[in-house]
């Protein structure tokens, strides 16, 4: 693994284009196999959860080709419908293509997924769905093998609203017989998204973003060419490293209306924000202020993918911040690392206590999962001295060349 050394004490200030969404592009390229045909996906971040999609795509006997951050799809030699185990150890956002092969091959073959270790993310919701649709499940051996002669539209109720499932009764509705009903469906910006690709595919999806999605299935899909939508995670990850610094940033190519409850919580902490449609400037104060309590909760709640950056700010602010997680139980792998820069933290349960300090300091730390990553990214450019960060290859699955967008804006960082 390789590891990114930081000095602290350098204003982030500048602008950046955001990056295309991961958690956006993984679903879209999985459901380009539902087509017997040629797709075109555009502003395709580098990131290493994207190259082994990209992998998986070829062993399923798909053509991939990748001209700067444009990536083609030629699903017309697809021949295979089993996603080997190394690649669902690593990746757990692979359980998304389930629902596309079981569109287009009325089969399929998957592993029990991997990923992340943030805590226990059972898929029964997934296979549940699936079930309503006329798909039959067997579990063995640690595979799921699923068939169904014919797929048949439902009434879906999923009992937590999960984005992977969500996305999974989406991808295998499209083509189902009859209309498909998913209510208590997830609501993120990721899964309109999905359902705008799947419309140019020539699918009938409507009510994408509340909770309550219909989909008419149709015969078939055509390939489509689509943009991906840039990543609300990475732009407020970029908007808590300049404020923490006490600097000035400007963000290109952002959707703001996708990020209401991360904005709220930086306004909160004193951040004077200049919101356009497709841009934020932020001022940082001269010391961010604490915040009362942040609960993570699903879309349009506060993102449990930014919780762990913003504590990061909360370690350094004026005052003492509480961060309940109510998606994860094992979000807190950063809360160590943060201790040993100089941060005061205590974990209670699934709530964590921060008692901001005055400066952090700078140590070597290890990333354990990808977005405690990005809170130590964080942490280390306002902290003294130097940081190094090893574990890199988790904050390369969601951030693309992470060194050089900070470099650019005043970082002192490099990789090793």
């Amino acid at each position: 693994m390789g590891k990114l050394i930081i000095e602290g004490g350098k204003k982030i200030s500048g602008e950046i284009c955001v990056q295309g969404a991961k958690n956006a592009v993984l679903p879209i390229l999985a459901a380009t196999v539902m087509a017997n045909d040629i797709s075109v996906l555009k502003n395709c971040p580098y990131l290493r959860d994207v190259d082994k999609t990209d992998l998986v795509l070829e062993r399923l006997g798909c053509k991939v080709i990748r001209e700067n951050n444009t990536v083609t799809v030629d699903a017309s030699g697809m021949n295979d419908c089993v996603i080997c185990e190394d690649l669902m150890r690593e990746m757990r956002s692979s359980i998304v293509f389930l629902g596309a092969i079981i569109s287009r091959c009325k089969k399929a073959v998957v592993s029990m997924p991997g990923g992340c270790p943030i805590g226990l993310r059972p898929i029964d919701l997934h296979l549940k769905a699936l079930k309503s649709l006329g798909v039959e499940i067997q579990e063995e051996h640690g595979y799921i093998k699923c068939k169904a002669e014919e797929l048949c539209g439902g009434n879906i109720h999923l009992d937590f609203p999960s984005v992977g499932a969500t996305e999974n009764a989406m991808l295998a509705a499209v083509c189902a017989k009859g209309t498909t009903t998913i209510s208590n469906a997830a609501r993120e910006p990721e899964i309109v998204d999905l359902g705008r690709f799947l419309n140019c595919m020539g699918a009938k999806v409507c009510g994408m973003g509340s909770s309550v999605i219909s989909i008419e299935g149709v015969e078939k899909l055509h390939g489509a060419e689509y943009t991906i939508m840039p990543d609300r995670i990475v732009a407020a990850t970029y908007l808590a490293a300049s404020a923490v610094t006490g600097g000035e940033i400007c963000l290109k190519q952002v959707r703001p209306k996708d990020m209401g409850a991360m904005l709220h919580v930086l306004a909160d902490m004193g951040a004077v924000l200049k919101i356009e449609k497709n841009s934020i400037v932020q001022q940082a104060p001269r010391r961010l202020n604490s915040v009362h309590t942040i609960r993570t909760m699903p879309y349009p709640g506060f993102p449990t993918d930014i919780q762990s950056p913003f504590m990061a700010m909360a370690a350094v602010a004026e005052g003492t911040s509480v961060f309940v997680e109510n998606i994860f139980e094992n979000r807190f792998q950063h809360v160590d690392e943060l201790a040993r820069m100089g941060a005061d933290i205590k974990v209670v349960g699934r709530s964590a206590v921060v008692r901001g300090v005055k400066k952090l300091q700078g140590s070597n730390v290890v990333a354990r999962e990808l977005r405690g990553g990005a809170a130590l990214v964080v942490a280390a450019l306002c902290a003294q001295g130097v940081t190094t960060i090893t574990g890199t290859d988790f904050i390369d699955r969601g951030y693309e060349s992470i060194e050089k967008y900070l470099s650019e804006c005043g970082a002192k960082i490099r990789r090793e």
